[in-house]
Formats: structure tokens, sequence, C-alpha cells
């Protein structure tokens, strides 16, 4: 039931049929843009509650991912988690340091070599921007146990992770929309 209504809200209100140019720099005859429903009380409250689901099992001590994308998503399952009681660390990583005051590349809750996180985005095309943040957060020795996202344009992402052994889930695909 919170699948369904989720998908009609991103159907309705953040999915375009219109040229435009993606992060990863493809062009593309649609565009899906998730923040217009993950920045919704009720967006995030579906949201939020199907990725908890996907991971409530797994022994998680923190969930991030790529800023901008990811950041009203961990806020989100971080108070759910809360509020079922479970402590989950949030946390996002920066494209590139900031000019000042620490100039850290992961920003949020102290992590460790101890953590086990769960990677996440809105929208993944082919993977690029989760595989810069498994880039830093490797060199911060941090174990990536899942990596999920709203919605796989089913362009390169899912192969990407899989050859590299993370088991990657999505929401929703493009065919969902398409």
């Amino acid at each position: 039931m919170q699948k369904k209504k989720l998908w009609r809200l991103l159907k309705k209100q953040a999915f375009f049929r219109r040229r435009v140019r993606l992060s990863s720099g493809k062009v593309s005859n649609y565009y899906i843009d998730v923040r217009r429903v993950s920045l919704t009380g009720e967006g995030i409250s579906l949201i939020s509650h199907l990725i908890w689901d996907l991971i409530k099992d797994d022994k998680v001590t923190a969930i991030g991912g790529p800023t901008l994308g990811a950041d009203p998503i961990i806020g989100g399952v971080c108070f759910l988690a809360y509020k079922k009681g479970k402590k989950l660390k949030g946390f996002i990583v920066r494209k590139i340091p900031k000019r000042h005051g620490r100039r850290k590349l992961i920003e949020g809750a102290a992590l460790s070599s101890k953590d086990r996180v769960v990677l996440i985005d809105d929208v993944a095309t082919t993977g690029s921007s989760l595989f810069k943040a498994i880039e830093i957060l490797k060199k911060e020795n941090i174990k990536i146990v899942k990596i999920i996202v709203v919605v796989d344009r089913k362009e390169g992402a899912y192969q990407l992770f899989s050859n590299l052994g993370y088991p990657f889930v999505a929401l929703f695909t493009r065919d969902d929309f398409l």
C-alpha cells in the first residue's frame, strides 16, 4: 500500500517527459525529480518507511549518501529509526570538501570502521555519485552493507554495484514510469 502511494506521488509530482541533461552527463527524454516528493511530509514518510522495511533486520548502524539527493531521506530514515527505538547515525558525503571549517568530505555523525552502513540516493543512473561516495567511505574503512535508491534509471548502476559485490535495491525502476 505504501509503495503504491509513493509511486502515485512520484508519477504525479516528480515525473516529467522532456529532454534534460542528467548529472551523469547523459541526455534523457524524461526526468524524475524525487526531491519534489522527498521534501514533503507524506513523501518522506512513505520513502522512510519503505527503506526502513529494507534495513531494519540488517544490523546497520548508519545511513547516508551523496548530497543532495540523499539528504532528506537520511533525516527521514534516522527519525523513523529513532521512533522505532533504534539508534541510527546519519551522514552525508560531499563531492568536494568545504573550503572552511574542518574541510570534511563526510558530514554528520562520526563513523568508524566498526560501523555497518547503508548507502542511499534518490535516483541512480550510471551510479557515479554513489561510486564516488563508496570510494570516500572505503578510504575511512567504512563497511557498506547495502545500497538503496528510490529510482534506478537502469543505465548501469545495478550492474556496477553487483559487479563490486554490493547488494543494490531500488524501490522503483524506470520501467515503473515509462
